[in-house]
């Protein structure tokens, strides 16, 4: 299936390794210009060179929002107008309701809620003059049952739910979609930090997910390149599981 990416420019935030990563794989073999960032330069900076393709590095950590409020005219200025557009981050500490004191709150909901709309807002407006553009956000199945012991991801995840979506509204008619992923457990190193061993979480995944395993980075990325695509067109507004099963919610 051709996607009818080839020579678009994408930003993807948070992609020198997981889900990012495998996003920006997924889009640099369907001919995008990838732009990728994160915090860390150097790890950036190897992951580039190993996706190949027109994959440039662009460090910038989503904490520090007037670092990445200038952060898509530097894409710009390097690939092109950014078209394409994933906010995604590394997920927050792990902690009850009332484990965390106001700076963590504040510093979670500066990288998964003001951060994203700060880049939405610096790409909204030339994706409507093109009328053209996609905006997919990393999300997770916590937006629809939040998850014991993460309780700045359950709130702040939600928050960012809720903006992306009045905004698919906003932007449906200008040719722009808006869409969310729930994200399930993936074979990633955050998840095997918060498991204490991939091996442990894979052995949670047996018991605990309907599909009896972990997820794999890259089925993640075909699914978010997907939604960037052109037969993708009419998906918006949506927040979209892909878990193996785990919610046990229909809606």
């Amino acid at each position: 299936m051709d996607l009818g990416l080839e020579g678009r420019v994408a930003l993807v935030m948070g992609a020198s390794q997981g889900l990012g990563r495998a996003i920006a794989e997924s889009l640099a073999r369907e001919g995008a210009r990838v732009a990728i960032s994160s915090r860390s330069g150097e790890k950036l900076e190897a992951a580039a060179a190993e996706i190949g393709g027109e994959v440039s590095a662009f460090p910038a950590d989503t904490t520090d929002v007037e670092r990445i409020s200038r952060l898509p005219s530097e894409v710009d200025a390097g690939l092109g107008a950014v078209e394409i557009l994933v906010t995604n981050t590394g997920g927050p500490p792990l902690g009850g309701a009332l484990d965390h004191d106001l700076g963590e709150w504040e510093t979670a909901y500066r990288s998964l809620v003001v951060a994203p709309r700060v880049l939405a807002a610096a790409v909204v407006p030339g994706m409507r003059e093109r009328g053209w553009g996609r905006i997919v956000n990393v999300g997770s199945s916590s937006t629809r049952e939040p998850i014991p012991g993460l309780n700045l991801s359950n709130s702040h995840r939600m928050a960012a739910v809720g903006f992306f979506k009045t905004l698919s509204r906003e932007v449906a008619g200008d040719g722009i979609t808006v869409n969310t992923i729930a994200t399930g457990r993936f074979a990633t190193e955050r998840l095997a930090s918060n498991a204490g061993s991939i091996e442990a979480a894979e052995e949670a995944a047996k018991e605990q997910v309907p599909a009896g395993r972990l997820g794999r980075p890259e089925e993640y990325g075909e699914l978010a390149a997907f939604l960037c695509s052109e037969r993708a067109a009419y998906i918006t507004g949506t927040v979209i599981p892909i878990d193996g099963g785990l919610l046990r919610s229909a809606f």
